[in-house]
């Protein structure tokens, strides 16, 4: 009888450690850390819990003149992605459907849209600041960055692992052109990779940010 007891306390020690470690993947959104984006559901005991890719400082400057820090989005939920303003092809889409997040989180503190110009040398400071009053771009909600050409690059390949053609070819002088809305956590942690042409994907990461915002 006492090894039957015995064994129902190990058999319960067993039961209770694997539930703490298990993640409900209906009600948290995975983590992404490699460009392959294979998601991942990370539990916060688990020993790669403090390993999870996150974007690293930066520093570049929006539509205002401003200057915007990895620090202006932290302890926020932000969507990022890439663009230029004189792009005629996927760029007015991405725009249109960003714009779609804004007005959805408009008086919602806690979420951010940063968009980087992928030329920068053409994109400068005015023609930013132009591009948000024309498209009814609030400054406050979503900042539209300028600044190094090559660190905003570096940011997409290897922060952001926003340019599916690099992962293929690692042309660092190849043009940077993707349709990803990035979805990133209060902690600089990427959540949810989209396809910012397509309206449905866009509505489904509104969804995601309501995930994300349960958090805390």
């Amino acid at each position: 009888m006492k090894l039957f007891s015995k064994l129902l306390i190990i058999i319960a020690v067993l039961v209770s450690c694997k539930t703490k470690k298990t993640v409900d993947k209906e009600l948290t959104l995975p983590f992404f850390n490699s460009a392959e984006f294979t998601p991942e559901w990370i539990h916060q005991e688990d020993a790669n819990y403090n390993r999870i890719h996150q974007i690293p400082d930066f520093s570049l400057t929006n539509q205002e003149g401003k200057k915007i820090t990895k620090e202006t989005f932290a302890g926020k939920i932000y969507v990022a992605d890439f663009f230029f303003v004189s792009c005629p092809g996927i760029c007015p889409i991405l725009e249109k459907n960003m714009s779609k997040i804004q007005e959805k989180f408009k008086d919602d503190k806690d979420v951010l849209l940063l968009s980087h110009t992928v030329m920068p040398t053409k994109d400068s400071v005015p023609v930013l600041k132009q591009y948000a009053i024309e498209n009814d771009i609030d400054s406050k909600k979503w900042n539209l960055v300028t600044g190094d050409k090559k660190q905003i690059y570096d940011l997409a390949r290897k922060s952001y692992f926003a340019d599916e053609d690099f992962v293929k070819t690692q042309d660092e002088e190849a043009f940077v052109h993707t349709e990803n809305f990035v979805l990133v956590d209060k902690k600089g942690r990427i959540r949810g990779v989209y396809n910012g042409t397509i309206a449905l994907d866009t509505e489904r990461l509104i969804r995601h940010i309501e995930i994300l915002k349960k958090e805390g």
